[in-house]
């Protein structure tokens, strides 16, 4: 693939990855998310959609549509379902991921990962950016937005990694312990930095 830089954007569940990458989209960056993808490969009527019910049982979807929560349940609750969960789904996101990148335009490129650190994957990936904050933060954010209880937002984060190995893989790190307009300018200061480093790269190829 073109050398070119590639930012690895991860965090944990309730980080702000979203905010982030948001942010990097307004700034006109293009961004790679692997969770859309993920849902877009799982909507009605999908291959994939039907793997999954033909694996975990046919009332995993319902009305047509996948029961992200019951799936989720059954994945959280039993690593072996988990992982056959991963082999359906991530070499069907690193495929997608993989010819979105080939056309990608701009300076440099955001690819949404939040399983790096756990999975890695991606090789063309050359910087890593972890948005991160603290756990009792993570929980109440993911507990605003959706209907899960303490327990099950702390059992997610345990298969998850640890705050302290995502923090020891990046490169570059987005403290998200406040409020948007603190989060949207460290994105502001890590485009100016990777505008810089894009252009090193393109002279280093001269």
């Amino acid at each position: 693939m073109l050398k070119r830089l590639t930012i690895g954007l991860t965090g944990g569940i309730g980080s702000g990855k979203s905010a982030a990458s948001d942010g990097f989209e307004r700034l006109g960056i293009q961004v790679i998310d692997t969770d859309k993808i993920s849902h877009q490969l799982t909507m009605a009527d999908t291959e994939t959609l039907q793997i999954i019910a033909d694996t975990f049982g046919s009332d995993i979807i319902q009305d047509g549509t996948l029961n992200r929560a019951k799936l989720r349940e059954i994945v959280f609750s039993d690593e072996a379902a988990r992982s056959h969960l991963e082999q359906i789904l991530h070499p069907r996101i690193q495929q997608e991921v993989e010819e979105t990148f080939s056309s990608a335009t701009g300076p440099y490129i955001i690819i949404v990962v939040p399983l790096l650190v756990e999975k890695g994957q991606y090789d063309f990936i050359n910087r890593v950016l972890v948005v991160d904050c603290e756990e009792q933060i993570q929980i109440e954010r993911v507990k605003q937005r959706s209907s899960l209880t303490d327990v099950e937002v702390a059992g997610i984060m345990r298969t998850q990694a640890t705050r302290q190995e995502r923090l020891a893989l990046g490169d570059d790190i987005i403290t998200n312990n406040h409020d948007l307009p603190s989060l949207l300018k460290q994105v502001r200061i890590l485009h100016h930095k990777y505008i810089k480093l894009s252009s090193e790269l393109e002279s280093s190829r001269d």
